[in-house]
């Protein structure tokens, strides 16, 4: 059976800058099971300007008041270094995924790497010029909608279909997105590649931040829905896959006392396996809509349930009543929810207590 929920196992920047922590984060993913592992490419002086200020997350985490770009540089892996993650990937059969932050970076990943779909976080959700020209290198998207409205959502997805079905010289504008997403073509093309991933973007976030609800909203835009989850521990995956998810995004490490913004949000290798094996029992389990036996319960029908029996001996031509009708196992006659139809008919032959009636 092929698995119906695709397994991210996010390395993020928990590399730290290594490689060779980096490799080992690629091998902890196969060996947990994992179909994609993700990193994260950037440059820090194009994502971020030499104000901007660490979230308090990230200064809690890493116990430093630094400068974003401070930060993102010692997080920074080389092309060279993309190149041999990827080679690495393809080697152990797993899929190499990074989340671009600029669009030079998204251009490397899709003609340098080769990646075969595009992650967009959630803080770039909001970034329509950047989102557009992401949606036009025509690879499927996954989008990640932590700190959104609904509304800003449908923003969103509507830049996605806009960039799908408008031609080249139309002119991309609010108005715009909004035709390109209630047209026909362009609902069957966020239908058939986009992916959106309920989230929650804090680290780690609280059980009562997750709100897993929020998944069957964003079902109205017919797309597949799937979780990035950022809490402690893999409880909220599981609800989510049993809620539907298609995809599971999950941040792990190799060890979260390591200094870094995301190491305490993320599992430890055991746990990230444990994930993956709870996730693929719980996709076996969610079986079908339809409620009829299992070929399994049947031989138990017999024994569990209970047929009509005479409660005491009963004489050819005397009418079956309470008194003399009952029922018990075994189930193999007729069912007692012909009760009240077998009431004061006459029975067709002679009973022995506790014999299964005719039907």
């Amino acid at each position: 059976m092929e698995p119906s929920t695709r397994v991210i196992a996010e390395a993020g920047v928990n590399h730290n800058g290594d490689i060779a922590l980096a490799e080992r984060l690629v091998a902890e993913a196969v060996s947990a099971g994992a179909d994609i592992v993700k990193f994260q490419t950037f440059r820090a002086a194009d994502l971020a300007t030499a104000a901007a200020a660490t979230s308090a997350y990230q200064r809690r985490n890493t116990g430093e008041v630094v400068a974003q770009t401070e930060m993102l540089r010692r997080l920074e892996l080389s092309d060279d270094a993309h190149r041999h993650l990827a080679r690495q990937c393809e080697a152990s059969g797993i899929e190499f995924l990074s989340t671009p932050f600029d669009l030079r970076s998204a251009e490397f990943l899709v003609s340098d790497i080769g990646i075969r779909r595009i992650k967009v976080s959630s803080g770039d959700l909001t970034n329509g010029p950047f989102l557009l020209a992401l949606a036009r290198l025509g690879l499927p998207m996954i989008l990640s909608t932590g700190m959104a409205t609904l509304g800003e959502v449908e923003e969103a997805v509507g830049v996605f279909a806009f960039a799908r079905v408008a031609g080249a010289d139309a002119t991309p504008s609010r108005t715009a997105f909004s035709e390109a997403l209630g047209s026909p073509e362009g609902r069957a093309a966020v239908a058939e590649s986009l992916t959106l991933l309920h989230c929650t973007t804090e680290y780690p976030a609280s059980f009562a931040s997750v709100n897993l609800r929020a998944m069957d909203s964003l079902a109205v835009f017919s797309t597949p829905i799937g979780l990035s989850d950022h809490t402690e521990g893999w409880t909220v995956p599981i609800a989510a896959v049993a809620r539907g998810a298609t995809v599971v995004e999950k941040h792990f490490t190799l060890d979260r006392t390591l200094t870094g913004p995301d190491h305490r949000a993320s599992l430890e290798p055991g746990e990230l396996k444990a994930m993956v094996d709870a996730l693929r029992i719980v996709e076996v389990a969610l079986g079908s809509r339809v409620k009829a036996p299992h070929p399994s319960e049947r031989p138990n029908m017999a024994v569990a349930r209970k047929s009509l029996v005479a409660r005491r001996p009963i004489a050819a031509g005397e009418p079956f009543d309470a008194a003399n009708l009952g029922a018990k196992r075994p189930g193999t006659g007729l069912s007692p929810m012909a009760w009240w139809s077998m009431l004061g008919r006459p029975a067709n032959r002679p009973y022995a207590a506790d014999e299964i009636i005719d039907s």
